[in-house]
C-alpha cells in the first residue's frame, strides 16, 4: 500500500463531530500515515490537542498545528498571541498554522493582518516550527514578511500563485501544497504549475472539509479522498503513483520535520 500524508486537513471541526473517528479509521486502510491538523482561532486549540492526543493502531498519526487564521481576524484578540505562544511552549505542536494574509476577503484590516503574521512568524522562529500559511492575493507581501522574520520552513497551504512565487517559496525552505482543485480538468493553471515545479517542492493536502475533489462536488470534503488528489497529480506529471506518494511523503515529513517528532 502507498504511504500518503495529508498535510492540511480540519478533522477538528464541527463538520466531522458525527464520524470523526469512522473517517480517521478508514484513512489507515487507505494508506495514510499522518495528517496535519491547522488550528483556526484560538477557542478551538483545546478541542484540536485533544483529537490529535488519540492515537490506535491502523489509524493514521495526527498532529496539531496551533494559530490564528488570518480570515477570522475580527474573533481574534491580543491577548491570543501571549496564549498561543504559552501553549506552543507546553504542548510542541507540529506547526504554527494555519496562519498568512488574505487580501482577498473583503472588509479584512490588511495592516491589522500583517501584524498579527508577523508575531506568529516571531513565535515560530522563536520556537523552532515551521509554518502553515494561509494566502490569497498577498504571495509577495508574504514573502517579504519570511525574508524580514526568517522561519525552519513550513507548507505555502494550497498554493496557486505564480511560477516565479512557487520558486521564491522553495528557496525559502518551504513546500507547496496541492489539493482537491487539482482534480477538475478545468484548473488548468494550477495543473500546469503542479507539472512545471520540481516534484520534490510538493506535498500533499485536502483541505477538508472544504475544497472537495471533483468526483465529489458539492459533498464535504474528507481526507478520504487524498488518493484523488494522488492520481491528479501523477496524471498531470506524467508519473507512477508509487513514485509521486513516495516524493510527496518524503516531502512533508522533511518540510514539518515529523521523523523527529
Amino acid at each position: 500500500m502507498l504511504e500518503l500524508i495529508d498535510t492540511h486537513c480540519h478533522l477538528d471541526v464541527a463538520a466531522f463531530d458525527q464520524d470523526r473517528d469512522a473517517v480517521w479509521r478508514r484513512c489507515g486502510t487507505l494508506g495514510l500515515s499522518a495528517i496535519l491538523v491547522p488550528a483556526i482561532q484560538a477557542d478551538g486549540w483545546t478541542h484540536l490537542l485533544d483529537c490529535c492526543a488519540r492515537s490506535e493502531a491502523g489509524a493514521p498519526r495526527l498532529f496539531a498545528a496551533l494559530g490564528l487564521h488570518p480570515v477570522y481576524l475580527e474573533q481574534h484578540r491580543e491577548v491570543d498571541l501571549v496564549a498561543l505562544e504559552r501553549l506552543v511552549a507546553e504542548q510542541r505542536p507540529s506547526a504554527i498554522g494555519e496562519i498568512g494574509l488574505d487580501f482577498f476577503v473583503e472588509g479584512l484590516d490588511s495592516e491589522r493582518q500583517l501584524r498579527l503574521f508577523e508575531a506568529q512568524l516571531q513565535i515560530a522562529r522563536d520556537a523552532g516550527l515551521p509554518v502553515l500559511l494561509h494566502v490569497r492575493k498577498a504571495h509577495d507581501q508574504v514573502l517579504a514578511a519570511l525574508r524580514r522574520i526568517p522561519v525552519l520552513g513550513g507548507i505555502a497551504h494550497a498554493f496557486s500563485g505564480s511560477l516565479e512565487q512557487g520558486r521564491r517559496y522553495l528557496d525559502l525552505g518551504f513546500a507547496l501544497g496541492f489539493g482537491g482543485m487539482l482534480t477538475f480538468e478545468r484548473s488548468t493553471k494550477l495543473r500546469r504549475l503542479a507539472r512545471q515545479l520540481p516534484l520534490e517542492g510538493i506535498v500533499l493536502e485536502t483541505d477538508a472539509p472544504d475544497l472537495t475533489v471533483a468526483s465529489h462536488r458539492g459533498e464535504r470534503n474528507s481526507p478520504e479522498y487524498l488518493p484523488e488528489i494522488l492520481a491528479a497529480l501523477a496524471a498531470v506529471r506524467g508519473l507512477g503513483l508509487d513514485e509521486v506518494a513516495r516524493a510527496t511523503t518524503v516531502n512533508a515529513r522533511r518540510v514539518l520535520r515529523l521523523d523527529r517528532v
